[in-house]
């Protein structure tokens, strides 16, 4: 009677349970599972790939087991998995904390891993959300193999004996040249490390100067644009200047043998002026004050501001009018106008000064010509032209 009993008891457990919604074996928590206590909380994680992750699946931290997997559903985004996580109330872990899928061994388990980051913020509570950046996975084993043996068949494992060979061969003999040239790779390394400043500085300021033409790049533009008829002229006047420096080179040709003959008189007349030289520059300190006192002559400039305003400053006018310069001289004691034929004649001689009168000119308001004296036809026809009439 006793097998019947469990086996009446065992099928009306299993009606219970289908009556209460069971939806599968994945309902039936895990043996040995984490126990997730009276008042858990829920966390969704996304992931790009779960592999073969299933519900009751365990979550741990720091290696221990907290929790276990509920649910995985595809995410809203429709391309990415998320998976709901039940983890014991009292584990308390840092709201920007990361979500890993790990593998328990080599061909084990598949299980979450919540992990604390280096600079925990907040609190992880009920509802929150793992983003797919604060998720990864490991490398499966299937990748590992499969890589393996892409490598093994079709890569170039084979090659490698060939490869080693090769090396052998030109390496051989060749161990100076080898160790100088990673003796001398080391000095560039170290000598470009210890120029990293001045090697930045130079980076920033060829970043500067990019900026600049950068903002300059339409004046760059009409430069560039105005260059091309510049080119143009100077190819047109190829012949030219192909002709100009032919002939400067005729001329530093002829300059060239000129300075050779003439190099011991060029020499001789440096020798003969170095005595001159060496004097001058013996004045060198007295020229500058002796040229000041050429424009004061015979008084310094010192002198000229210490009396300003007296003799010094003296403003004459010049009247070089040629009848007053005749008027003045006849009215002198002795005429010196006298001694000459023509104009002693006409200023009444050397006695001329003390009686004599001023030679008349001919003016507008006179009624004719004046009569002219006998025996000076000729000297009036002269003063005429000069003076404008004679008597």
């Amino acid at each position: 009677m006793r097998p019947r009993a469990m086996a009446a008891l065992l099928c009306a457990g299993v009606l219970a349970l289908g009556g209460c919604g069971f939806t599968g074996i994945y309902d039936l928590p895990l043996p040995g599972g984490a126990d997730v206590g009276d008042h858990p909380y829920r966390v969704k994680v996304q992931f790009t790939d779960v592999l073969d992750l299933v519900p009751q699946s365990g979550v741990k931290v720091n290696e221990v087991a907290v929790g276990r997997v509920e649910e995985i559903n595809l995410a809203p985004d429709g391309w990415t998995a998320e998976v709901t996580l039940l983890v014991n109330g009292d584990v308390k872990l840092p709201a920007n904390a990361s979500a890993k899928l790990r593998q328990s061994s080599l061909l084990g388990e598949k299980f979450i891993d919540l992990s604390t980051p280096p600079q925990p913020q907040g609190t992880l509570t009920d509802g929150a959300l793992i983003p797919v950046n604060r998720t990864n996975r490991n490398t499966e084993v299937e990748e590992v193999l499969g890589a393996l043996s892409m490598l093994l068949n079709g890569g170039g494992v084979d090659q490698l004996q060939k490869i080693s060979q090769e090396l052998n061969a030109a390496l051989e003999g060749n161990e100076a040249n080898i160790r100088s040239t990673l003796d001398n790779v080391t000095t560039f390394v170290s000598t470009v490390d210890a120029s990293r400043t001045d090697i930045t500085r130079a980076i920033d300021g060829l970043n500067r100067l990019a900026g600049t033409l950068n903002t300059q790049r339409d004046q760059i533009a009409t430069a560039i644009d105005d260059l091309g008829p510049g080119l143009q002229v100077l190819a047109d006047q190829r012949s030219q200047l192909v002709t100009m420096l032919q002939a400067l080179d005729a001329l530093s040709a002829v300059a060239v043998d000129t300075v050779n003959r003439s190099q011991a008189d060029i020499v001789a007349d440096l020798k003969a002026l170095m005595p001159a030289l060496q004097k001058l520059g013996e004045a060198g300190n007295d020229l500058p004050k002796a040229l000041e006192l050429l424009l004061t002559i015979p008084f310094p400039d010192e002198a000229v501001n210490d009396v300003r305003g007296d003799y010094f400053n003296l403003f004459a006018k010049i009247d070089l009018n040629l009848q007053s310069v005749i008027d003045n001289l006849s009215r002198s004691r002795n005429n010196p106008l006298g001694d000459l034929p023509i104009l002693g004649e006409l200023t009444g001689g050397q006695q001329g000064a003390a009686t004599g009168s001023p030679l008349p000119s001919t003016g507008a308001g006179q009624a004719g010509p004046q009569q002219q004296p006998s025996g000076s036809t000729g000297a009036c026809g002269i003063l005429e032209a000069l003076l404008g009439g004679c008597k």
